[in-house]
């Protein structure tokens, strides 16, 4: 026969797996701190190009989190051509509507200077 304590102990434990469970699976509610400004940049027309295996590139999309989903974005491995085209020489650049590039990481605080996005 198992002891009073025990019996609550584990029906301690499984109720603070299912509620932590529950938490941590639940969709947010709030968008994520930096999705305008990364649609901003869509509308402003700058765009990241860069290369999967590019670890300036991954360092600069964690800058984003969840939010770089909403960054243009050019995959150079997926279509040199027009990445050349663009003079992209190296990863990542930035590229804005009117032609300026800005090459390596870049801070966010720059990005919005150079698109005139505002940053939350």
């Amino acid at each position: 026969m198992m002891s009073p304590k025990l019996v609550l102990s584990v029906l301690a434990v499984i109720l603070v797996i299912i509620t932590g469970t529950i938490f941590l699976t639940r969709p947010s509610q709030q968008p994520k701190l930096l999705d305008q400004f990364a649609k901003c940049l869509t509308e402003e027309k700058v765009t990241m190009y860069g290369a999967y295996w590019c670890p300036h590139c991954q360092n600069q999309k964690k800058l984003f989190g969840d939010s770089f989903q909403f960054v243009p974005y050019v995959e150079c491995t997926a279509v040199p051509k027009t990445c050349t085209e663009k003079g992209v020489a190296g990863y990542p650049t930035w590229i804005t509507q009117d032609g300026t590039k800005l090459e390596g990481e870049q801070s966010l605080e720059k990005l919005s200077q150079i698109s005139g996005c505002q940053l939350p």
